[in-house]
């Protein structure tokens, strides 16, 4: 379905190569996401050379930006279709992911999928992102939690920082004009328990900009985080 020598071209340019067993799991993602899409909305994007740069490449430059220790743990928070975190593990398969979501069918679609490309220990969890953060099984627990143009860096920090442990990073994929979302978050970063560490800017192969916003965790984050969205969106972290 996909030009899968566009992709290997692509990643190969971000420092990843891919061998052809990982460009069969590519190809085959592309099929299942365009197929599963006719029956539930995954995604706007189905042309397969969109699926390739806006989808897959756009995800991997996580690895670009940070490289997760062997057998990490990742949480995916808003995943949806699996985005970044599927297309990381199709290149870091040691890494062990944990994909979240608020809706159950995107889960059932991600469950297929995690099957189909031989990554059946991804764990699908059923569950918003603020109420996984209070919960001892993923509160503190992770290397690594990402998440793909969820919300405002300011409350996809609340979402994310609570279920980073100490020393570990959170990775946020935005677009590239990032810079007054930043400031704008910086004391919510603060207050939970993280620190802005850099930011990896680069570009796509259609020429739209990226950021990356790595974060890293220095602290415990306060037991009063995160707070429910209701709250998050009336009252804002300042």
């Amino acid at each position: 379905m996909i030009d899968k020598r566009m992709l290997a071209e692509y990643a190969a340019a971000l420092g990843l190569p891919l061998g052809e067993a990982e460009l069969e799991r590519f190809d085959r993602y592309a099929e299942l996401l365009v197929e599963w899409n006719e029956r539930m909305n995954l995604t706007a994007i189905t042309e397969p050379g969109e699926i390739v740069v806006k989808h897959f490449v756009d995800s991997l430059t996580l690895l670009r930006a940070f490289t997760p220790p062997v057998g990490a743990t990742l949480v995916d928070v808003g995943t949806g279709a699996g985005f970044p975190s599927v297309p990381v593990k199709i290149v870091r398969p040691d890494l062990r992911v944990t994909l979240l979501d608020s809706l159950n069918k995107r889960l059932v679609f991600l469950r297929e999928l995690s099957a189909a490309l031989g990554q059946e220990e991804n764990v699908c969890v059923h569950a918003r992102a603020e109420e996984a953060g209070r919960q001892p099984g993923h509160r503190e627990q992770y290397a690594l939690a990402t998440a793909r143009a969820v919300a405002h860096l300011r409350e996809l920090s609340e979402y994310c920082l609570p279920l980073v442990r100490v020393g570990g990073m959170f990775a946020a994929l935005k677009g590239g004009d990032v810079d007054v979302e930043l400031e704008e978050s910086r004391r919510a970063v603060e207050l939970l328990g993280g620190k802005i560490d850099r930011i990896e800017r680069l570009e796509l192969p259609d020429g739209s900009r990226r950021a990356i916003i790595c974060v890293k965790k220095i602290s415990q984050t306060s037991t009063k985080y995160p707070r429910p969205h209701a709250k998050m969106a009336k009252n804002p972290l300042a």
